[in-house]
């Protein structure tokens, strides 16, 4: 859930800060005070593309900050943690454009490509309306939410194991095949560089100790002059050591204690330090009857360094890699050296996994038939009380070309729509207007609103085109969702205003030749004036009160309004 989100110098938005909150949000103003701005913001927070024009005039860059709140369950969530970048259930994004020097974001504080934010941004923030950031005009997103709504998610993904399995078995016998022509010079020379590599008898975890014994015998001379330096400065000179003088800082400390006892606790702080002086030199007279100087030892762990670089170099990988490398090339000799039975073995394993793949699919095949009627079924419904009356919404699963296996099965899935009576289908991305897709997105989100992976919805121009009851259906739609996801919604329907949990007023100012757009929150006082501000117009009658007032109070009494 978005939490917070942080603007400066943003078109015409010097400093904003806002506190986000559950539920269903709404968002007025006047026309032209900038409404669109606060979504514009946090899409250039989740990655949008960023042009020099967002930032203000007169300001050097441009900021924008978005926090959120996630479980670990969520799939923000588990990108994080797959990225490292996971913070305890937070999230926050930062996005700074500069004038002429590009952009630059960051995740939880840590500097991340662009491409990064986008990819976690579409995990968070769903946007509907006319903006790039809509996860619902991607094919992807379109079959798992179909998935989702038919209850196939860890179906499918059991069924993607089994084709990278399917992949991987493929492969090795390509491999194979492509190896068998030449079997006995591949033969040699496999056998000659596992048995170079078998015979370092290298572990994993050698390197970094070799290493580290190598620094410590190369330097082993200045390593014995340091400490011997050391500790005859903290001990063993009897006349200079620290620890002489610590010592009769003590006797002095002592005899001055007798005319003021304050004295005592310096001498305690005193005492402390003489038994840690001592302690050290104790370790360093110990450190210094172990450490050898040997010149062989020195001579056989270079040896041992520069094999281990040679090869890795004439493998391409780094030394710690080569105990892996063996592995690999000893799994290729085994492989080729029992060619005829392992390609058999392959050709069997290949057969049988296919056939399990191609059963799970057929299953999901099955599921999905049945669960696009339904799903086209349900949204079409909602669309007639949208707004669309004899509106058609269709999922068409068309098969992919004969032979070719998915990783999410057998077909591709694509929404289809009709916004009108009498027309045909099209992709839901073709669809143009900006106010129908909202709704038809909306409509999507009321129905599949207990399995939506996405935490925050915003609707732009939802109300296009639509007012009176139709309005106040939305209105309750968006409310209902509400009850489930969080929502903000930019309207300027009344009907639809009234349904928010909370609303937020777009207002511009204009001073010294400077617009300013400010974002609040209204007191129930202040939200009254505001409805009626946007069933009125200009005059605000004291009629025009009394019926915001009782749009508010009903929405209070009855927050889901049926159709």
């Amino acid at each position: 859930m978005l939490t917070s989100l942080f603007i400066r110098d943003f078109a015409i938005v010097h400093k904003l800060e806002l506190a986000m909150e559950p539920g269903l949000t709404v968002l007025t103003g006047e026309t032209g005070a900038g409404k669109s701005i606060l979504i514009d913001a946090l899409a250039l927070a989740l990655g949008e593309r960023a042009e020099g024009g967002v930032i203000r005039h007169g300001a050097e860059r441009a900021e924008v900050a978005a926090g959120f709140d996630l479980s670990a369950r969520q799939d923000a969530a588990r990108w994080l943690q797959a990225h490292d970048l996971f913070e305890d259930g937070e999230c926050l994004l930062r996005r700074v454009v500069e004038r002429d020097k590009g952009s630059k974001a960051w995740i939880n504080g840590r500097p991340v490509p662009v491409q990064q934010l986008r990819e976690l941004g579409e995990l968070l923030v769903d946007i509907h309306g006319q903006h790039e950031h809509q996860s619902l005009l991607k094919r992807d997103a379109q079959r798992q939410m179909l998935d989702d709504f038919a209850g196939l998610g860890t179906t499918v993904e059991n069924l993607g194991t089994t084709f990278h399995t399917l992949r991987t078995l493929e492969d090795r016998r390509d491999t194979l095949q492509r190896e068998g022509a030449d079997r006995s010079a591949r033969i040699e020379y496999l056998r000659h560089q596992v048995q170079e590599l078998d015979a370092l008898k290298l572990s994993p975890d050698e390197i970094p100790q070799i290493e580290e014994e190598h620094k410590r015998a190369a330097n082993a001379a200045e390593l014995v002059q340091g400490a011997q330096g050391i500790a005859l400065s903290l001990y063993d000179d009897e006349e200079h050591a620290i620890a002489t003088g610590l010592a009769r800082a003590i006797r002095e400390l002592e005899s001055l204690s007798e005319y003021d006892a304050s004295l005592g606790e310096l001498m305690s702080l005193l005492n402390e330090a003489s038994v840690q002086v001592d302690e050290v030199a104790s370790r360093l007279h110990q450190y210094l009857d172990h450490l050898e100087v040997d010149p062989q030892r020195l001579e056989w762990l270079e040896g041992r360094l520069g094999t281990l670089h040679n090869l890795s170099r004439k493998h391409q990988v780094k030394p710690e890699e080569l105990p892996e490398m063996l592995m690999r090339l000893q799994t290729e000799l085994t492989d080729i050296e029992d060619f005829d039975v392992n390609l058999e073995k392959l050709d069997h394993e290949i057969a049988a996994t296919r056939e399990a793949y191609l059963q799970q699919a057929k299953q999901i095949s099955d599921a999905r038939r049945k669960a696009a009627g339904k799903l086209g079924k349900d949204v079409t419904a909602e669309m007639q009380k949208l707004g669309m009356p004899g509106g058609r919404f269709e999922i068409t699963l068309t098969p992919l070309p004969k032979g070719e296996l998915g990783a999410h099965g057998l077909e591709r899935v694509e929404y289809q729509v009709s916004a009108n009576a009498g027309q045909p289908t099209k992709p839901l991305t073709k669809v143009a207007s900006g106010g129908e897709l909202s709704r038809i997105s909306l409509a999507l989100q009321v129905v599949t609103a207990r399995i939506g992976r996405v935490p925050t919805l915003i609707f732009d121009e939802v109300d296009v085109g639509i007012g009176g009851g139709v309005a106040e259906i939305v209105g309750a739609q968006l409310r209902t969702l509400a009850d489930s996801r969080q929502v903000l919604c930019i309207t300027h329907l009344a009907q639809v205003a009234a349904q928010g949990h909370r609303h937020l007023q777009v207002t511009k100012e204009t001073a010294a030749n400077t617009t300013i757009t400010h974002i609040g929150p209204l007191n129930p006082k202040e939200r009254v004036h505001e409805i009626a501000r946007m069933l009125g117009g200009v005059e605000i009658t004291r009629q025009t009160l009394d019926l915001a007032e009782e749009m508010l109070g009903k929405v209070t009494q009855a927050p889901h309004v049926s159709a």
